[in-house]
């Protein structure tokens, strides 16, 4: 199995080069001039001219794209032009929130979909199943922002001075302090690849409130993600519930279910401990998809629920040719999806034993 991860993680580096290549070269091929988005009017031919110079982008493409691959090598993503600070500093504080509200959101759309997909498989044809699907087409076409919007409404609106009121923005309650793991474990560190994964790590204010016993911490950032986790993970819980009830239905076709209910075992004990575990293959390639879905498409999501997250600060990079940023996020977004889809392949051979590693 090790050598198979090998060769996939060595068969990835021409495929992360290519895509980052892409990146490079179109960002700078689309109109607009970095140095006029950043400065605006402050921009003068002279002032571009030395912007330009200092930042390379004076030089061929290829020279570039060189220079960028030697500093990538050495963990230097680079210069934010608009916010003059490395790259890499700015995703230390910013990944985190995404990291942890994708993570959430697909927790929720894969305990629910799941449960919703298989109770419809076994209702089948019933109203629950139709009920079910109903809602999970519904859920499908429902955009992200409008679902934020009427989730904000219905929870911090609709429902204040509830028991079921939310905070409908926000990633904590003002004036909370979470301190960092350096200082509740007392380390003596402040630079080097351990201080930013650990920042990195105290950052995910879930993780970090956890970890450390501030439950108060905990349940309120549990408070302020369900809302967007819930916005956010909709769209992949709907696909989740339809692609588990037709893998499952396809499974309890089988010969193998026909011969296990034959045998008298009772139909939840042929569902759950014959049928369910064949059905999770496709399933599980969805829900791996998801979470990559998931990281990349959560800019909506951080805007209309506030969160300082890697979305709104891509937008603005965007707007601004900020190429570093939107270079070092795909490379980001590329190796999430490369080890996802490792885990997938691993998942299979503990799903199907039929399936080996070669």
């Amino acid at each position: 199995m090790f050598r198979y991860i090998g060769q996939r993680l060595l068969a990835s580096i021409p495929v992360l080069i290519g895509i980052l290549f892409v990146t490079f070269a179109l960002s700078r091929l689309l109109p607009g001039d970095p140095c006029r988005a950043v400065l605006g009017e402050r921009a003068t031919d002279a002032v571009c001219d030395a912007f330009a110079e200092r930042y390379g982008l004076d030089k061929p493409i290829t020279t570039q794209f060189g220079i960028y691959m030697r500093d990538v090598l050495h963990g230097d993503l680079g210069n934010s032009f608009r916010y003059g600070r490395p790259v890499t500093e700015l995703m230390v504080e910013r990944l985190p929130v995404t990291v942890e509200l994708s993570i959430t959101a697909l927790m929720f759309a894969t305990s629910v979909g799941v449960i919703a997909g298989m109770w419809s498989a076994y209702k089948r044809n019933s109203l629950a199943d139709v009920g079910t699907m109903l809602f999970a087409n519904m859920g499908v076409s429902m955009p992200v922002f409008w679902l934020g919007l009427m989730l904000a409404y219905v929870f911090a609106l609709v429902l204040k001075d509830t028991p079921f009121w939310l905070p409908p923005s926000g990633r904590n309650t003002p004036g909370l302090i979470i301190p960092s793991l350096i200082e509740t474990w007392n380390l003596q560190i402040s630079e080097g690849p351990l201080y930013s994964f650990l920042t990195f790590l105290s950052n995910m204010h879930l993780f970090n409130s956890l970890i450390t016993g501030n439950w108060s911490a905990f349940w309120d950032t549990a408070k302020h993600l369900i809302l967007p986790a819930a916005a956010l993970g909709t769209i992949p819980l709907a696909i989740i519930a339809r692609m588990t009830r037709s893998s499952l239905l396809e499974v309890l076709g089988l010969d193998y279910v026909r011969t296990a209910r034959a045998k008298g075992l009772r139909e939840r004990t042929v569902v759950l401990r014959h049928a369910a575990r064949n059905a999770m293959i496709p399933v599980v390639t969805i829900i791996g998809l998801s979470l990559g879905s998931l990281l990349g498409g959560a800019v909506l999501t951080e805007t209309i629920f506030n969160l300082s997250g890697v979305g709104r600060i891509l937008f603005d990079a965007i707007q601004a040719r900020d190429y570093s940023i939107v270079q070092a996020f795909t490379l980001i977004i590329a190796a999430a999806f490369i080890i996802i889809n490792l885990f997938i392949d691993l998942t299979y051979a503990f799903l199907d034993p039929r399936v080996r590693l070669g």
